[in-house]
This record gives C-alpha cells, sequence and structure tokens, in this order.
C-alpha cells in the first residue's frame, strides 16, 4: 500500500491518543520506518500489522480500528491532501457516490503503481445508493463502511451503512447499502 495509508494511521492515533502510544503500536507491529513517504509503496502486510497493533493496544477489534480510519481518511487525509479531487467528486452525497466508480480514476494518474479498488454503484434512490466494492486486499470492507460514514459527515448528511453482501466462498464483492 501506499505510505499515505500508513501515514493516515499514525496521524489518527497521535491525534486521539499522542505520539506515545504510537511508538507502542509501531514496536509492537515490528515495524521500524522513520518517515512514511505518502508517494512510496510498502508492504501490505505492513499496514495489516499497523491495524492488527493498533487494535492490540488500543483495546478494540481491528474492523473498529479499520472503521475509524475510513472515517479518517475522508475528513481529514482525503479533504486535506486531495481537495479538488475531493470536490471534483459531485456536490451532493449522492452525486459523489454514484461518481465514486470515476474517483481511482483521477487518482491513478498522481499515482501511476496503484492498483485501486472497484466501486460500482448497483442501484441509487433519492435517498440511498447501493455500491458494489471490490479489492484484491482482503478485509477491508470495515473501512469501506468508514468511509461511507466519513462521506455522510463531510456531506453533513446523516447516513446509515449496512453490508449486504460479504465477499467470500462464490461471492467476489463486497456490496454496502448507504441511506440518508
Amino acid at each position: 500500500m501506499y505510505g499515505m495509508v500508513n501515514k493516515a494511521i499514525e496521524d489518527m492515533v497521535i491525534s486521539a491518543h499522542g505520539a506515545e502510544l504510537w511508538e507502542q503500536i509501531m514496536l509492537k507491529a515490528g515495524v521500524d520506518v522513520e518517515l512514511f513517504v505518502s508517494s512510496e509503496t510498502y508492504p501490505d502486510q505492513m499496514t495489516y500489522s499497523l491495524v492488527g497493533a493498533s487494535g492490540e493496544v488500543l483495546a478494540i477489534p481491528a474492523q473498529q480500528v479499520l472503521e475509524a480510519l475510513g472515517e479518517h481518511w475522508i475528513l481529514h487525509t482525503a479533504s486535506k491532501n486531495y481537495s479538488d479531487m475531493m470536490a471534483a467528486g459531485g456536490k451532493t452525497l449522492r452525486e459523489f457516490l454514484i461518481n465514486l466508480p470515476n474517483f481511482h480514476s483521477r487518482v491513478s494518474i498522481i499515482l501511476p503503481d496503484l492498483t485501486p479498488p472497484r466501486f460500482h454503484c448497483c442501484d441509487a434512490g433519492d435517498q440511498w445508493v447501493r455500491i458494489r466494492y471490490s479489492s484484491h486486499r482482503a478485509g477491508l470492507a470495515p473501512f469501506v463502511a468508514g468511509l461511507f460514514r466519513g462521506l455522510g459527515k463531510l456531506f453533513e448528511t446523516p447516513v446509515t451503512v449496512q453490508q449486504v453482501v460479504a465477499k467470500g466462498e462464490g461471492v467476489d464483492s463486497d456490496e454496502f447499502l448507504v441511506a440518508w
């Protein structure tokens, strides 16, 4: 994964719990990187180790860490570092979610080695969107749910996020129903 993901985990932990706790997490994860470079790639296992160690140190499930990271990504990382791309996604939550499949095409211009996840808008109503999420990486559905919750907050639109299909045996993607 790109360093920006590990930097986001670091920022989330330090802003909520302080640098000392982050050092404990790095030690527990066995990660000895002084500074994550946003545009540099790191082994996926390093990111998974940071998430797992964060859960252990904070005494919460890794799923909860991923959900919080999804929200943090939207409200802090993406909003600050990619505000122009975020603004181009739409003026409302509904527009943004419907345009989400095009988002990583724009990101790929900046990050040419990116192997992005795929989003597909399966169906939409006036107050809901059903989105399919596919990735070669396992276990990130809670992160995606957090992204959707973060988008609701970004657009000042209270949302409910329900995972209606889970990737698994015979199913190659997750699906979410985002309603407001």
